[in-house]
Order: C-alpha cells, then sequence, then structure tokens
C-alpha cells in the first residue's frame, strides 16, 4: 500500500482528527468545497440549460437549418423554389439531417371589429414535423393538413390571439396584398393557441395550410418558399450547415437557425462567459480556504513532520501527505456539495419554482441540463486544480527542520 496515502487517510479519518484544534477550520472548509461546487453545478447546468433551450426554440419553430433560393429577397415573405429536389424528401446524402420540410410564407393583416394586427402566414404542409411543435400549444391542437383538401384552419400565438381578443374556435378575416396592390382576403378559423416566448416569432406568425400561401402567389402545388431541416445534434449546425450548402445546387444556400438570429445567438453567448466567470470565482475561493486549511494542518502537525523526517521521509513525500490530507478532507464536501446542488435543480426541473421574464429571457422558467459526464468531470476538476495548487503552499514543509520540530507538542 502507498504509505502516503494510507498515513493521509489515517489523520483525516482518524479519531485523532476529531477532537483537536483544526476541527473548525476543516469545518469552514469542507462548507466552502460544499457551497462552492453546488453553485458550480447550479452555474453550469441552467447556463447550459439556457442555451440548448433558446437554441432549441429558434430550430423547432424555424427549422435548424433553411434551404432558400441564393438570391431569396430579405423579408419575410417567401420567394419561389421548385419541390423537386435532390435533398427532398430525404436528405439521403447527409445522415446528420433527421427531417426536412417545405414551408412557404406570406405577409397579411388580420382585422377585427376592434384592432389589426400586422402578421405573416406560415404554409406548412403534410410533412410538417407536428410532434415537435406539440409542446408549444397552450390550447387546442394543431390543424390538420391534407395533402387533396385545403385545410381554413390555423393556430396563432397567444400575444396576437390577446391583442386580437380571439379564442380558440374563432374566425378572423386576414388581408393580403398582392403585387398588383389588390388585396385579396381569406377567413380562418383557429384550432390552437401557441406560445415560444420569443418575440420574433409570438409578435408575427399564424401557422397554416401551405396551399393557401401556393394560391395567394399563384404557384401550383411544386412550388414552395423554402425547406427546414432538423439535425442531430443542435450544438453542429454550422458544421452541418457547411455541409448542407457543399450537397445543394448553386442557386440555393443553406442558413442555420443561430446565423439567421444574429442577435439572439450573440445574446445566448453571454451564458458561456457568465459560466467561465462564476466558476472561476468559486475556484479561487475554494482554493483559497483549501490553502488556509492546509497550512494550518501544516503548523498543527509540525511535530509530526518533524518525526517523519527523522524516520527518513523525504520532504515530497511529507508534502504529499498533506496534500492528500487536504483532498481527504474535501470529499465530504464534495459529497454535501453535489447532493444540494442536483437536489435543487431536480426540484427546478420537475416543478418549475423559479419562472423568468419570457420577454428578457426568450424562457418562462429557469432551464435546467444534468448531465451525470458533466457532474463527474466537474468533481473531478475541483479535485485535480485543488491538489495541483496545493503544491505550493505544501513547500513550507521543506522548511521545517527535525530539530525544531521536536520542540513542539506530540500530535
Amino acid at each position: 500500500m502507498n504509505f502516503t496515502w494510507w498515513f493521509a487517510k489515517k489523520i483525516a479519518f482518524g479519531k485523532s482528527s476529531k477532537n483537536n484544534l483544526s476541527t473548525t477550520i476543516i469545518r469552514i472548509g469542507q462548507i466552502a468545497v460544499a457551497i462552492g461546487i453546488m453553485v458550480a453545478l447550479i452555474t453550469i447546468s441552467t447556463g447550459i440549460g439556457a442555451r440548448k433551450g433558446i437554441k432549441q426554440k429558434l430550430a423547432d419553430f424555424n427549422g435548424h437549418i433553411t434551404i432558400k433560393p441564393y438570391n431569396s429577397n430579405q423579408s419575410f415573405n417567401s420567394d419561389s423554389l421548385s419541390i423537386h429536389q435532390g435533398f427532398y424528401p430525404e436528405f439521403s446524402s447527409l445522415p446528420e439531417v433527421t427531417h426536412i420540410q417545405a414551408i412557404a410564407v406570406k405577409g397579411g393583416i388580420i382585422r377585427t371589429a376592434d384592432n389589426f394586427s400586422g402578421i405573416f402566414l406560415k404554409g406548412v404542409g403534410t410533412d410538417f414535423d407536428t410532434k415537435r411543435f406539440e409542446s408549444y400549444i397552450l390550447e387546442g391542437e394543431f390543424p390538420k393538413i391534407e395533402k387533396e383538401k385545403i385545410s381554413n384552419d390555423v393556430v396563432i400565438s397567444k400575444k396576437i390571439a390577446n391583442e386580437l381578443h380571439l379564442d380558440i374556435d374563432s374566425s378572423f378575416v386576414t388581408y393580403f396584398i398582392q403585387d398588383s396592390g389588390k388585396p385579396i382576403y381569406r377567413r380562418f378559423h383557429i384550432t390552437g393557441i401557441f406560445s415560444t416566448d420569443i418575440k420574433d416569432f409570438d409578435d408575427i406568425y399564424v401557422i397554416g395550410d401551405i396551399k393557401h400561401v401556393q394560391r395567394l402567389n399563384k404557384w401550383n402545388e411544386n412550388v414552395v418558399g423554402g425547406f427546414e431541416l432538423f439535425t442531430n445534434d443542435i450544438e453542429k449546425l454550422d458544421q452541418v450547415t457547411n455541409k448542407v450548402n457543399d450537397q445543394i445546387d448553386f442557386q440555393l444556400y443553406a442558413q442555420s437557425a443561430t446565423s439567421s438570429f444574429s442577435q439572439i445567438n450573440d445574446w445566448i453567448q453571454i451564458f458561456d462567459t457568465n459560466i467561465f466567470v462564476v466558476l472561476f470565482i468559486m475556484m479561487v475561493v475554494v482554493i483559497i480556504n483549501m490553502i488556509m486549511v492546509l497550512l494550518i494542518l501544516i503548523l498543527e502537525r509540525t511535530h509530526s513532520i518533524g518525526l517523519l523526517k527523522t524516520l527518513g521521509a523525504s520532504n515530497w513525500r511529507v508534502r504529499m501527505i498533506f496534500i492528500y490530507y487536504a483532498v481527504f478532507i474535501m470529499i465530504p464536501g464534495l459529497i454535501i456539495g453535489n447532493l444540494l446542488g442536483i437536489g435543487l435543480l431536480l426540484i427546478q426541473k420537475y416543478f418549475h419554482v423559479i419562472k423568468l421574464p419570457a420577454e428578457n429571457y426568450y424562457l418562462s422558467t429557469a432551464p435546467v441540463y444534468l448531465d451525470l459526464t458533466q457532474v463527474l468531470l466537474l468533481n473531478i476538476c475541483a479535485i485535480l486544480i485543488s491538489a495541483l495548487i496545493l503544491i505550493v503552499p505544501s513547500y513550507l514543509i521543506s522548511k521545517i527542520t527535525p530539530n525544531q520540530a521536536m520542540k513542539t507538542n506530540e500530535m
């Protein structure tokens, strides 16, 4: 058995360590470790959860990747594009793409008896992934889109419904302006109300049958406005987007959801900065406390150090004993911190205790992302970094001579 490991464990967990002056200092160090690991866990889990949650919302509503004509205008209205593409209805050349759907968008104005609102009708077909969208439906259900029959059913956002005093089973008239300047109106029936908490979507979108957009634009059934692609890893959108661009015709271009909404994506990047800053601060606090604990332990056990050196132990071996000792002291703090941190995160994940203003954070509740690998990596890094940093203050042991040490009280 490794002597330094055995001896450190003996003095860390032995009875003699429970009734001496260092007990209070040890407890303070363990509390600092517990608080540090708990805050770090909460920061990482909520930070990554927010980043993933916002990205997922952007992608679920607008596709992870969109394909449009290369000369597409910058407005929300769709340009025409043939549905007959080599990548549709399945992007078989790229296994990263799990689903593809055709869409088309047309701007209009909803008018009711006492109000009006500018909107964009997002037309979708039978290939629309309704299961992905179900989590955003607050009331009612998504319209049943049929291939042969045009549907007047739509879902609208909660914000538009509240502004125009509309509800499930209500109907409304929307005016669409043609290129000729002549308005055309369509009456729609509401089957569902959704909310994404993202202003860019909730303020303007109504989702219905793509055949309405095709007829309004005088397109045939083989013409659409673009395609929305979904991938198996939302964290690799840029890489997959580049691959998609390599596979499609030069007259088309693919754009990831994060680049389509660059301002929101820039805001998301703040989470990474916040995570780093909090982790750095908490690690500094933990390390300072552990250094304080180690120095006090060294001073308190000066006699033991002298005895070990008298018996032939090298400075490095004695230093390793106290480094191991400090690490053993960290373990109870790590366990308590993990239990408290994971417990609080699970409560938030399943009971949504902490609410957020959706207009500022794009999320209505504080998100939680828990991953076992992430938790283990955080704990291992905390132990390794602390052990490495403690090598510096342990140098004090090299300055203690057996003659000086043997004059102190016995351990």
